[in-house]
């Protein structure tokens, strides 16, 4: 791969699928769309999985919670999906116990049958036994909640969300897919039979034009932007989006969602099981996830009008996870104790569009609402499989695009990166290495500066690799998500910086960004005042 070719060698004239996203529900289509041998171009106005695919509690779950709900075909399909991404890149999704604790033991009897259920609805995919816990088993197994008297072991799966983006960026990419990162889209006009769009380089500030068939808007919490840039619905500028500020929703199809996360140190909270926390004092569900050598806690769910690039965490979300945190495993934080807090935003379907057809679920929309126009929004990480399906499946049911040149078979076609069969792999709730890499960790050791360790596990082979490989170009592409150092010790982030942006200036020539960085790192980090 060329490192940052001049956007006009590198757009095509016309393409078939214009993707615009490049979150977990870009990639998906991308790769769905160049398996079926069609020509795709994907851009990303930042980097991949920058906004919500990069922010997820890391886990590839079934749905537990539907349960409860009665939607039973729901947690059926989300089962199969979650073997199936298992199964395309073992390196970076992996099957993770979970123990639940009890206070009632009615409230244990219920939990234990609805997790007998979810495994049976599993079948042959299941990831382990539902076991019943006695208090002298969960005392064995770590942390016991006060005044617990029972729990239960169940299973569900964990991944590494940002790498397992970015080797779905790589497949799509082998597959005959481009695929690039730091491009806006800043025009998009109906013409003739499909649309004329106008792309600019944010690291460069070139502009080019191509002609796209089709265009997938997969932009996350910021697809009424987009849409209102194709179609002039009232809804937000595409602008304000573009230049990096807050992009008002009004009454477009989106509602965000915040969530907020913190990771402490694994010593401080030493699990090597997840914890589920079934009942907090406002009646929302907490996890303590071991991941990549330390312990992440979360998530709040609080609505929000405004998509701010870097939503920061509110006062009243970080008291809760404080609360929470000391109640549920008599953990008193400190702010140093707090090594990193990241937000993300999920996108909520809001409503479906009025006219146009569009195609609703209770996770995602699927909406046509011009010829060749497809937004796809909502939905989670363990189905972006199925709904880069649903969307390619849209385009050609209405006379889009022509049928597929061949099946995808992207159930079974393994994900750029996947080590051989039956290779032992090596837990994600492990600190981070070059496993990391997968099938490519050898030619990532073979690097100059393998032996130059910046901080941990990192090498400044693996950030000369990632910048001629995995599309790196800035320092927080480097440091937040082709290793996850900003979202385990925003401190160590930034003491790592410098060295990382004199190596990615080698590699690419550009600018890394670095006084971003650093503010962002300052972000990252636990005010004082809140512990």
């Amino acid at each position: 791969m060329t490192i940052r070719p001049e956007l006009s060698d590198w757009t095509p004239v016309t393409c078939d699928v214009l993707v615009i996203g490049g979150g977990a529900t870009g990639l998906g289509v991308a790769v769905q769309a160049a398996l079926e041998g069609r020509s795709v171009v994907l851009v990303e106005a930042r980097d991949f999985a920058s906004g919500t695919s990069s922010r997820s509690t890391k886990l590839l779950h079934g749905g537990v919670r539907y349960l409860a709900q009665g939607r039973i075909q729901l947690v059926r399909e989300a089962l199969r999906e979650r073997a199936i991404v298992l199964g395309l890149a073992p390196h970076l999704a992996q099957p993770l116990p979970f123990v639940v604790q009890e206070r009632r033991w009615g409230f244990w009897a219920l939990t234990l049958i609805g997790l007998k259920l979810y495994q049976w609805l599993a079948g042959r995919l299941s990831l382990g036994p539902t076991q019943a816990l006695s208090l002298q088993a969960l005392k064995g197994s770590g942390p016991v909640l006060p005044a617990t008297v029972a729990g239960v072991r169940f299973w569900d799966g964990q991944f590494e969300d940002a790498r397992l983006a970015l080797a779905l960026a790589q497949t799509a990419h082998e597959s005959g897919a481009r695929v690039r990162n730091h491009v806006r889209v800043v025009g998009l006009v109906q013409h003739g039979r499909g649309w004329q769009v106008s792309l600019q380089d944010a690291m460069s500030a070139q502009l080019a034009t191509l002609h796209a068939d089709c265009v997938v808007n997969a932009t996350g919490v910021w697809v009424d932007a987009m849409r209102q840039l194709a179609l002039h619905k009232e809804t937000p500028s595409s602008e304000s989006h573009a230049a990096g500020e807050p992009t008002k929703i009004g009454h477009g199809l989106v509602k965000p969602s915040q969530g907020v996360h913190w990771v402490v140190d694994r010593a401080l909270l030493p699990l090597q099981e997840a914890v589920l926390v079934p009942r907090t004092s406002d009646g929302r569900v907490l996890f303590a996830v071991p991941w990549l050598g330390a312990t992440v806690i979360g998530t709040t769910d609080t609505p929000r009008e405004d998509a701010p690039l870097e939503p920061r965490p509110m006062a009243e979300e970080l008291a809760f996870l404080l609360n929470e945190t000391e109640q549920a495993f008599g953990v008193r934080l400190r702010a140093q104790d707090v090594k990193s807090v990241w937000v993300g935003l999920r996108p909520l379907v809001a409503t479906s569009p009025s006219g146009g057809t569009a195609k609703m679920s209770r996770e995602h929309l699927i909406a046509r609402e011009a010829s060749g126009f497809v937004t796809v929004t909502g939905g989670k990480w363990t189905t972006y499989r199925n709904m880069a399906q649903e969307v390619m499946a849209a385009l050609v049911d209405a006379g889009d695009l022509p049928a597929p040149q061949r099946d995808a078979h992207t159930e079974r076609h393994m994900l750029f990166g996947a080590p051989p069969p039956r290779t032992p792999p090596v837990s994600l709730r492990d600190a981070p290495g070059l496993h990391l890499f997968g099938a490519q960790a050898a030619k990532v050791a073979g690097a100059p500066g393998a032996d130059e360790n910046l901080g941990l596990g990192l090498t400044a082979a693996m950030v000369r690799y990632s910048a001629q490989s995995e599309w790196a170009i800035t320092v927080e592409d480097m440091l937040a998500r082709r290793w996850r150092v900003l979202f385990l010790d925003a401190r160590l982030a930034a003491r790592m910086a410098p060295r990382v942006a004199e190596l990615l200036q080698q590699e690419t020539g550009i600018d890394p960004a670095l006084p971003a960085f650093l503010a962002l790192c300052a972000q990252y980090q636990m005010p004082p005042s809140h512990c």
